[in-house]
C-alpha cells in the first residue's frame, strides 16, 4: 500500500533549475525544480546505474552525469534514448515540508 512521507522541507528542496538527491524509506530519489515547480524521479539511471539527482536541467529534463541520458523531470520518460524511462512518483507541498509517494 503507497504512502505518502516527508521527502524534505520546502526550504531543503533545490532552487529553480537545480536537482538533488533524496533518501526516503530505502528509495533512492531525484528531485527537480522546473522553474519552481518540484517533481520526483527513481535517481538511477537504467543505463549504467548513473545518480541523476548529481546531474542537471535542460529544460524540463534531467540528465544523467554519466552518459547524459535524458529524462523528463515529470514523467519519468526518456528523451533519448527513447524506448527507456525511470519511475516517477507523485509529489505534494504540505504547509513547509514536501511529501512524496512511495509505494
Amino acid at each position: 500500500m503507497a504512502k505518502w512521507v516527508r521527502l524534505c522541507g520546502l526550504s531543503e528542496a533545490p532552487s529553480p533549475g537545480n536537482v538533488a538527491e533524496a533518501e526516503v524509506e530505502g528509495a533512492s530519489l531525484c528531485v527537480a525544480n522546473v522553474n519552481g515547480e518540484l517533481s520526483v524521479i527513481n535517481n538511477v539511471c537504467p543505463h549504467r546505474g548513473g545518480p541523476l539527482g548529481q546531474g542537471w536541467l535542460e529544460g524540463d529534463l534531467v540528465v544523467c552525469p554519466w552518459h547524459s541520458w535524458m529524462f523528463h523531470a515529470k514523467t519519468g520518460i526518456a528523451e533519448y534514448p527513447s524506448n527507456e524511462r525511470v519511475d516517477a512518483f507523485p509529489l505534494r507541498v504540505e504547509g513547509k515540508d514536501v511529501l512524496v509517494e512511495i509505494a
